[in-house]
């Protein structure tokens, strides 16, 4: 059972003697209201709180509508494209943050959007892909975030993925955030500060989208690249140990970011080459700098994953190199041992005859002996290298 940031359980009696009386600054006929983000809710018959749901209006991040290269007003949904379709050239924009069934259903009814598709932005975990459905596209879109950490460890998580569903139409685009997806604000903000490539319409929010997560894949490229650096270092180092569940969650980790990037490059491709009146030839030109710039991206994952590959195959080989030294050594020793075990033995037998044995100086000169036979050992294991 959960409690909201005001100390409310849902669904527990609550005693009025306890409740803040600001929270229940209105009362109606025999029932109290209490305020949560902002919205007044109404306490049960029972004295419970009702379980909160989202409306669509809370998982709507931002709504407007442009025209001519410029934001022309901020309106609910419906509002948004009846408005967009006044202007010669306008169009929608509305960004939603992990919305459920119902609410994307609403907003799907509004802007006539395929159920299919509908379906795959409700439930995520889709991988990136490029659909035509009639009159619009849909395209899905992995997003990569950086896990930041001091140093890489076999259960350091380097990089965390979410999702864009991307809906266009030819007066609106919708998008769709799952997941650790970076918001937008900042590609929104950047995009209405540059009219020229605004106005080119709903393509050019789509290039914005696309563009801002490929550079995204770069910078996490960047960083992936020092811990594959500073990994490299540590298995070539003198005191290295054996690193090889680090390298193989490095490696785990650089197949969920392959998993990510791979699979856009036949979508850009499409959307680049391939005419379609909704992309527009100039976008469609920008378009391809983006997949030379996502091209980058997937070569160097490939250099990664062959270089850490090299790395677990290098530390595995070092391992068996370690264990071939450290045998070496326990054999040289043990064979030094054995010398004067061997001579020890013979004199524990206990015969009466034996040479030496009622001789004064009997026990000097067999440790002498020992020792003599045993240094000779040593210096024949040393200079074979053993020791």
């Amino acid at each position: 059972m959960t409690t909201d940031e005001r100390g409310i359980t849902p669904g527990r009696h609550l005693d009025p003697r306890l409740i803040d009386p600001r929270r229940l600054a209105r009362r109606t006929v025999g029932r109290r209201q209490w305020r949560r983000g902002g919205t007044w809710h109404t306490l049960g018959e029972d004295g419970t709180v009702p379980e909160q749901r989202r409306c669509t209006a809370d998982v709507v991040v931002d709504c407007a509508v442009y025209a001519d290269g410029a934001r022309v007003a901020s309106l609910p949904p419906r509002e948004a494209l009846a408005e967009a379709r006044k202007h010669t050239g306008g169009f929608a924009w509305i960004g939603l943050h992990e919305p459920e069934a119902e609410h994307l259903t609403e907003i799907a009814e509004v802007f006539g959007l395929h159920p299919l598709a509908v379906e795959d932005a409700v439930t995520a975990h889709q991988r990136p892909k490029l659909e035509r459905y009639g009159d619009s596209l849909f395209m899905v879109v992995k997003t990569i975030v950086f896990v930041e950490h001091e140093k890489l460890t076999a259960t350091s998580e380097v990089v965390d993925t979410g999702e864009l569903m991307i809906f266009l139409g030819a007066d609106f685009v919708v998008v769709v955030r799952h997941g650790s997806a970076p918001g937008l604000t900042r590609v929104r903000h950047a995009l209405e500060s540059s009219p020229e490539m605004l106005a080119h319409g709903p393509s050019a929010v789509l290039h914005a989208i696309v563009d801002q997560v490929v550079d995204d894949y770069l910078d996490v490229a960047d960083e992936v690249e020092l811990d594959v650096d500073d990994l490299e270092a540590d298995v070539f180092s003198a005191s290295h140990g054996d690193d090889a569940e680090r390298i193989y969650q490095l490696k785990r980790e650089l197949i969920e970011f392959k998993r990510a990037v791979h699979p856009m490059a036949r979508p850009l491709q499409r959307l680049s080459e391939e005419p379609d009146r909704l992309i527009g030839s100039e976008v469609a030109r920008y378009l391809r700098d983006v997949a030379d710039h996502l091209t980058h991206v997937r070569e160097r994952l490939v250099g990664y994953g062959e270089l850490v590959d090299g790395l677990l195959a290098a530390n595995l080989s070092q391992l068996a190199v370690q264990q071939n030294v450290d045998m070496r050594r326990i054999s040289a020793g043990a064979a030094i041992l054995a010398v004067p075990t061997m001579i020890a033995g013979f004199y524990g037998m206990n015969f009466d005859h034996m040479p030496e044995l009622r001789w004064s100086f009997g026990y000097p000169l067999m440790m002498g002996v020992m020792a003599t036979l045993s240094f000779l050992c040593y210096r024949a294991f040393h200079r074979y290298g053993w020791l």
